[in-house]
């Protein structure tokens, strides 16, 4: 493993200054006596992972549109946390909850404290756009105008534009006493109107809503084709300009832009549901009418007026924010599509030659060795022809898959369908649950199902967020299985974006762990056994315990112990307790956390020799390994979809599956874990007080980014020979 780099001082910045206040449990007692355990917060370390990811999008080395989509998702990951957590939270005042989480905090005290740091995300997330990111477009030819900047031409242009293709689809709404107050859709875009008479100032001032349709553009390109700068203004200042045109008579006196959030999580009981694909389609058109959760809008509306939005959404202010720019900065994300190859990262094609790239010989191949790949500097590729080789070929009999996410137009999908229609017998276990997948999963197994594929739901109760895809070929009087089995979604599309892996094995002993899973899913089995993978929620958690354990006791027996383990989010309480025992028994652990972290690394006599950092880079860090010492054997190793959090332990069909094969071993050892840990440019590390810092290394050393060296890695092992 590489050394870490040596500390040095340096000048405090606003990332030191975010810290997460954690709480305390029941005191544990060590050799020097009582420690009390702390936790940080889940929902304040969601927000600290958010910051990490600001701090790309005010990252200067970074491309300027990357860091316009960075912004981006800042913007995309706030509005998912207000619908499912911030929403529960609320639901938990709402009905008198008063217990704590596992860090002491109460649900009031939690959103207070969320509103506090959101707060402060959000003026930081605005202050980007408006003085870092929008300055340094204009100087690349990309001008952003609101209506008071518009030339001559440019205004004539808007007002065609608004006359043609806005106006016809706008509806105005009053509000009066003939006029309730519509029912606006979740995160949709209105604009909201202040009117009166000029030559009646005595009748009270009138108030109208714009909802603005889903189908209009939000960022509209001004003369699209034109030469010089590229201009573009926000729709919201179209029809903000042009709002007189449709109330004639009447002067407007203010327009102001706003959305609300809403509850978007699904209410289901599975048990009680006869149909759950009917009842999933049910609460999605339901989610429409969730109840507001956040209201954000555009700074100098008017007190009566934004008191009137308040009362009828029944909000309170602390969950109103008052932006200086344009409403829903995701919107941003669509500058991408400029084709401007400078202001990107430069394009990186995955290598495509591993014992897999060519699918004839995949099973062939698959019999002699196993694989990895590591997405998505290695093409995704391989796994699709995976499942369209098994689709075609005529000695395969069964295919069984899950399906959690999947592209817009999926190839696994199709493959399945084609697989069904050449009278091979396919079973889907399809996730209709799949946050904010839901509409599309029903599509799918709408699909699966007309074509003759069983499509099938999982466990009553319980998410499948397992990764496997299993083949059964017949190989003269054999019936041979080969299995896929990986950390993300069988998506394409994402898998260019998130960093994962995919293992392909035909060992009997896992293959018949994965047909056993497939046959407890689609089936009846209250406790099943499997000898090599981990299952949740059957194995998985007591397993995990029993791993951390065993290190401990050969730490505390003087021998040599240590876990590597990385991941999305580390949550669970007692997964967190058993590694501050492991830290005090003095067993060596480093934690590549991307995203939630409730343990507090580097406490003193509770967990001083627990590291843990955080990489947010190009790509989304998704992949989740684990590296056990186990000092009186072999070293277990394993990877899989799961992480160590109580939903994924508890509430979901989870697999973890071992590495076996030596140089798949030797690979994560090598480079993976090591590659990641002498990162010094994308990592940060998490300090006690909750704060994550940049790695600090010496002013001569240089940096380091993994996913670079990953990169390269690929691109040389992609040249020909």
């Amino acid at each position: 493993m590489p050394k870490r780099p040596r500390r040095t001082s340096r000048r405090k910045t606003a990332a030191d200054r975010v810290t997460i206040p954690s709480g305390t449990a029941s005191p544990i007692t060590t050799a020097a006596g009582p420690v009390k355990a702390a936790y940080f917060n889940r929902e304040l370390s969601w927000l600290a992972f958010n910051r990490r990811v600001l701090e790309q999008a005010l990252n200067e080395r970074n491309p300027l549109l990357e860091r316009v989509k960075f912004l981006a998702i800042v913007c995309s990951n706030l509005d998912e946390f207000f619908e499912i957590r911030v929403a529960g939270l609320i639901q938990q005042v709402e009905s008198g909850v008063t217990e704590s989480s596992v860090d002491g905090l109460p649900p009031r005290e939690q959103l207070r404290r969320i509103h506090s740091v959101v707060a402060s995300l959000v003026e930081d997330q605005y202050h980007c756009w408006q003085k870092q990111l929008k300055p340094a477009l204009r100087e690349e030819g990309i001008h952003f105008k609101v209506a008071k900047e518009l030339n001559e031409d440019e205004l004539l242009w808007v007002r065609g534009y608004f006359q043609t293709q806005v106006q016809p689809v706008l509806t105005p709404l009053a509000l009066d006493q003939a006029h309730p107050f519509p029912q606006l859709g979740n995160k949709t875009l209105n604009v909201i109107v202040s009117l009166d008479l000029p030559d009646q100032p005595e009748i009270e001032r009138m108030v109208a809503i714009l909802p603005v349709p889903r189908i209009l553009p939000r960022l509209v390109h001004i003369v699209p084709g034109a030469e010089g700068p590229q201009r573009f203004i926000f729709l919201s200042e179209i029809i903000k300009l042009c709002a007189g045109e449709l109330f004639p008579g009447y002067r407007i006196r203010g327009a102001h832009a706003f959305r609300v959030t809403r509850n978007s999580d699904l209410y289901i009981d599975e048990e009680e549901a006869e149909n759950l694909l009917k009842t999933i389609e049910e609460e999605l058109r339901n989610l429409r009418r969730g109840a507001a959760v956040r209201l954000e809008i555009e700074e100098g509306v008017e007190d009566e007026i934004f008191a009137t939005l308040c009362d009828h959404l029944n909000l309170s202010q602390e969950y109103v924010f008052r932006l200086s720019g344009p409403i829903n900065l995701l919107r941003l994300m669509s500058l991408t599509d400029i084709d401007r190859p400078d202001l990107k990262f430069p394009p990186f094609t995955p290598a495509d030659c591993s014992p897999l790239s060519d699918p004839e010989r995949i099973f062939d191949q698959l019999r002699e060795q196993d694989v990895l790949l590591h997405h998505p500097y290695d093409s995704f590729a391989p796994v699709v022809d995976f499942v369209e080789q098994a689709a075609r070929d005529p000695r395969v009999c069964a295919i069984k898959q899950t399906l959690y996410r999947t592209s817009g137009d999926s190839p696994i999908v199709r493959a399945l369908i084609d697989a069904s229609k050449n009278g091979k017998q396919v079973t889907a276990l399809v996730e209709l649950k799949a946050r904010f997948d839901e509409a599309n999963n029903i599509q799918w197994a709408r699909q699966l199902e007309d074509a003759g594929v069983h499509v099938v739901y999982g466990l009553v109760g319980h998410k499948t967020h397992c990764k496997v895809s299993l083949v059964v070929r017949r190989e003269g009087a054999v019936m041979r299985r080969y299995v896929h089995l990986g950390t993300g979604n069988y998506n394409p599309r994402t898998a260019k974006l998130y960093t994962d892996l995919s293992y392909f094995t035909a060992r009997d002993e896992i293959t018949e762990d994965a047909a056993n899973l497939f046959n407890s899913l689609t089936g009846f089995s209250r406790s099943p056994e499997f000898a090599q993978l981990l299952v949740a929620p059957f194995t998985l958690h007591r397993r995990i315990q029993m791993l951390i354990q065993r290190e401990t006791d050969n730490a505390a027996a003087g021998k040599p112990a240590r876990i590597l383990a990385k991941m999305n989010s580390l949550v669970d309480k007692t997964t967190i307790d058993n590694l501050y025992a492991a830290s005090r028994a003095g067993v060596q652990i480093d934690l590549i956390v991307r995203g939630i972290c409730c343990l507090v690394p580097g406490v003193p006599g509770l967990s001083e020799n627990i590291r843990v950092r955080s990489i947010v880079g190009r790509y989304l860090e998704h992949a989740r390994a684990f590296y056990f010492e186990n000092h009186d054997g072999e070293p277990l190793i394993y990877a899989g979809s799961a992480d160590w959090m109580p939903r994924n332990f508890f509430r979901r069909i989870e697999v973890l599956f071992p590495i076996a094969d030596p140089t798949l071993r030797n690979w994560l050892l090598t480079e993976l874990f090591p590659i990641e840990l002498a990162d010094n440019e994308n990592a940060r590390e998490l300090h006690a007080n909750g704060a994550y810092a940049p790695v600090r290394r010496e002013a001569t050393s240089p940096t380091f980014s993994a996913q670079n060296y990953f990169m390269a890695s690929a691109t040389e092992r992609a040249r020909p020979n």
